[in-house]
Order: structure tokens, then sequence, then C-alpha cells
């Protein structure tokens, strides 16, 4: 019996990293959050809006900043999705390489 609190041999470590780390990852997190936190914010300003209508002079303005935000942080977070799909996605079958075909 192995002690308690302690990994067996064969349990896998959880603080490993992928083999090939993907250069998009980063920036899909990043732009994932700009996205929510941008829509969290439209919400905001269209719930003061409605219900407290302000009367400043700049506020016609700033209101609709974060919906626009909304809307160019999603075409960047599809895009750079997209490209972190395509990072994953395996080689064609034309261009496998002759060893892979012996290994399996």
């Amino acid at each position: 019996m192995s002690e308690p609190g302690r990994a067996l041999p064969s349990c896998r470590s959880r603080t490993r990293r992928p083999t090939a780390p993907n250069r998009f990852a980063g920036a899909v997190r990043w732009t994932g959050r700009l996205l929510c936190w941008s829509l969290a914010a439209g919400m905001t300003t269209a719930a003061t809006d409605l219900l407290l209508a302000p009367s400043a002079g700049w506020w016609p303005v700033l209101w609709p900043l974060p919906w626009y935000l909304a809307c160019v942080s999603l075409l960047a977070w599809a895009v750079l999705r997209a490209r972190e799909k395509a990072a994953h996605r395996p080689p064609d079958e034309e261009d496998l390489p002759g060893a892979w075909d012996t290994a399996a």
C-alpha cells in the first residue's frame, strides 16, 4: 500500500504541459476574457442607461462603446480560435511521413 497523499507511479502528473505548446492558446484565452468583460460592461451600461437615464453630455458616446468592443473582440476571438484549431489538425494522409506507415 502507498502512503496517504502520495501519488502512485502509474498516475500522471497534472502539472505536465503538452508536448507541443500552442502559440495561440494565450491569445485566445485573453481575447475570450475581453469578450466576456466587454459584454458585462455593455449590459451594465445598457441597464444604467435604461434605469438611471444619465443626462451627462458624454453619456450617449460612452454607453455603446462596450458593445463595439464586444463585436471587435468576438471577431478577433473567432479568428484566433480557428487558427488554434487549425494548428491542432492532423496532417493529411499524403503528407504523412513514411515512418508512420510502418509504425501502424
